[in-house]
């Protein structure tokens, strides 16, 4: 009897998640399409690095960061994938070929995993405003589907860092394809479709970053508002809950190797 009631709250649950989910993003799609047209860097797929300040201190310390992935590198198969941390993912991605490493998630700090990487930490909360980052890393000969990201009030960055053939490993956003470089950076509207291959038979890793898009007040209020809303929703709370759970693990796994 238990067990039936148990497995009955998980589906009532379950539906009353995606309901949630849905019904506010339903809400922030309508938001989005009208404050976006004020944003001072406009409303294009791919952005210009040279508009934000911030790039040129990460690039030029890329190679500090690039040295505290490669000691994170060694325990590769350790990682969660993205599903795991974001069960929202597995729509996109369901096999071990997506491993993520969370510094910080919507403004929450991953404090066991920014200890292990401190240089890492630092240039990343040097970028104003900040929400989401983490290493993304794709294993030889992965595909991530078309997909569109949360909101359109956060841009997103990516720093290459593992990118051992560029022409092989390929992003489109809207209708357009960028390729990585090591040390170099893109910076792109992740609510336009976008779609991911890594062709080749090595990982390709880069620092994935979500970053809030500059509006004008009282817009910058509306915008921030709105992502608090996001941070608070099941879509994160879930996922934050997993990270907290898998940072314990991963602990106790560097400890035993």
């Amino acid at each position: 009897m238990k067990t039936m009631e148990s497995s009955h709250s998980k589906r009532l649950w379950k539906n009353k998640r995606r309901w949630i989910i849905e019904g506010g993003f339903s809400v922030i799609r309508v938001l989005e399409k009208w404050i976006t047209r004020f944003s001072p860097i406009g409303n294009p797929n791919f952005f210009d690095t040279a508009q934000f300040d911030w790039v040129a201190r990460l690039e030029s310390n890329w190679t500090v960061i690039r040295k505290e992935l490669d000691e994170l590198m060694q325990y590769k198969d350790h990682l969660p994938n993205f599903q795991d941390i974001s069960q929202d993912q597995s729509q996109f991605t369901t096999d071990d070929k997506w491993k993520t490493y969370f510094f910080y998630c919507f403004g929450y700090k991953s404090e066991r995993n920014c200890r292990r990487c401190p240089e890492t930490t630092k240039l990343i909360a040097s970028v104003p405003g900040m929400k989401t980052a983490f290493f993304s890393i794709l294993s030889p000969h992965k595909h991530i589907p078309r997909h569109r990201g949360i909101y359109k009030g956060l841009i997103r960055y990516h720093l290459g860092l593992i990118v051992p053939q560029p022409e092989g490993a390929r992003m489109q956003v809207g209708g357009g394809i960028t390729h990585w470089e090591e040390g170099k950076s893109v910076i792109f509207d992740d609510t336009y479709p976008h779609e991911v291959w890594n062709d080749v038979d090595k990982e390709r890793v880069v620092l994935l970053m979500d970053v809030v898009r500059p509006f004008p007040f009282p817009l910058s209020v509306l915008n921030e508002w709105i992502i608090q809303l996001v941070r608070i929703s099941p879509f994160v709370q879930d996922g934050l809950k997993n990270e907290l759970e898998w940072e314990k693990h991963f602990d106790e796994v560097v400890k035993q190797l």
